[in-house]
């Protein structure tokens, strides 16, 4: 049981009025009783915020229910999920991909737009604002008025204190104008973050790491980086740059990395190009087309079932991946690591449970392997969980 602690009146006010809003986010409407059973709060007190609340336009009569005494039905609470709206946008090198959600979270409606990474023109002139005009009307159609809270999730180095996104490497240079078009039109806030931060936090809200407050997601995908999660506090470093662990100088690549890309380092030995290249190695057959990622997750997702080649394809991409685990584990000792992005979750337990192994016997800290079980849509998620709390910071106030 959750209870409030003693303030000022109207501190205790404010710290209750938070209470059971957040209560209503996470559990969906609920009765006066239930709120008292949940917040310990008096009868009183629960009468006074949710007469508040609803004189806020944020809390309202949403049905009633039943209960095992005798009188009238009890009346039946819940958050006004048309208070705000809020999208969360996934920018990647082959388009864009966004949801519109209200205010608890719900999806009302989204759309992709494609593009073609082999392209060296890029997308046609004006991409960006068709990406700006087609958030805006889906939003119109999911009866939004405006957009509240916009967060979007890209590859880069985001800056923590001024929010400017910084490529790693040679990204499309049509990344920055999109950024830009959604920060002058999108909504009242537009929030930029890392994209494996994002999937990140996504696995610690409704992934394979909801039990846990510390741990590192590894993404294994086009490209290779790392989420840190340490006391449940997504860690950026100094310039955004915590997790950029493609950059790692690893034996195997021939090479060195360098400042405008990792090709010389970790990513080199992960990242999908590079599976793809050893699945040939091993005679596993690999799928034509521009997206490398999918392509390295079909392959590796055959390999589960692929006989001896299969499992020695999964044997050395294993290899491979424990190299940067044992990097990040001994600097780090997260306890946990999570294999994520189209490879790790492709993998699944198979290439999990390998690279536990191996990381057994090259580091002495104790560290679970889990799959990632957040899905394609873990960037997305997390883009709509950190607008969603931008929003409630907002309406709800405090931290």
């Amino acid at each position: 049981m959750t209870t409030a602690r003693t303030a000022t009146p109207s501190t205790a006010r404010a710290i209750n009025d938070r209470l059971a809003l957040d209560l209503l986010l996470s559990r969906g409407p609920l009765t006066a009783t239930e709120l008292r059973a949940l917040t310990g709060l008096s009868r009183p007190t629960v009468a006074d915020l949710l007469e508040r609340l609803q004189h806020g336009g944020l809390v309202a009569i949403v049905g009633e229910r039943g209960e095992q005494r005798r009188g009238p039905n009890a009346r039946v609470y819940g958050l006004r999920a048309d208070r705000a709206h809020l999208a969360g946008v996934d920018v990647r090198a082959t388009g864009v991909t966004f949801t519109v959600a209200d205010l608890t979270g719900r999806t009302l409606g989204g759309a992709t737009l494609p593009v073609d990474p082999d392209d060296p023109a890029g997308p046609p002139p004006g991409f960006a604002d068709q990406v700006l005009r087609t958030l805006l009307a889906t939003a119109r159609e999911a009866g939004a008025d405006r957009l509240h809270t916009v967060a979007v999730g890209a590859p880069g180095l985001v800056h923590p204190a001024t929010g400017q996104l910084r490529p790693t490497s040679l990204p499309p240079h049509w990344h920055g104008d999109l950024v830009a078009a959604l920060r002058a039109g999108a909504a009242d806030e537009v929030i930029l973050e890392n994209e494996v931060n994002l999937a990140g936090i996504a696995e610690h809200r409704l992934g394979a790491v909801t039990d846990r407050d510390t741990f590192v997601l590894l993404w294994l995908g086009h490209g290779t980086g790392a989420a840190v999660m340490l006391d449940g506090r997504l860690r950026r470093g100094a310039s955004g740059g915590t997790g950029e662990i493609g950059f790692l100088p690893v034996p195997g690549t021939g090479a060195l990395p360098n400042n405008l890309g990792c090709d010389g380092g970790f990513h080199g030995l992960t990242g999908s190009r590079a599976v793809c290249r050893l699945a040939r190695a091993h005679g596993l057959p690999v799928g034509g087309g521009a997206d490398d990622a999918q392509a390295a997750e079909a392959v590796v997702l055959a390999a589960l079932d692929g006989g001896a080649a299969g499992a020695a394809f999964l044997d050395e991409l294993a290899d491979r991946v424990a190299l940067g685990a044992t990097a990040i584990c001994v600097l780090l000792d997260p306890g946990c690591l999570v294999l994520g992005g189209e490879i790790g979750r492709a993998g699944g337990s198979a290439l999990a449970d390998r690279v536990a192994a191996r990381l057994a016997a090259l580091s002495p800290l104790p560290t679970e392997v889990r799959p990632s079980t957040t899905g394609g849509g873990a960037v997305l998620s997390g883009a709509v969980l950190t607008a969603s709390d931008a929003v409630c910071r907002d309406l709800f106030g405090g931290p």
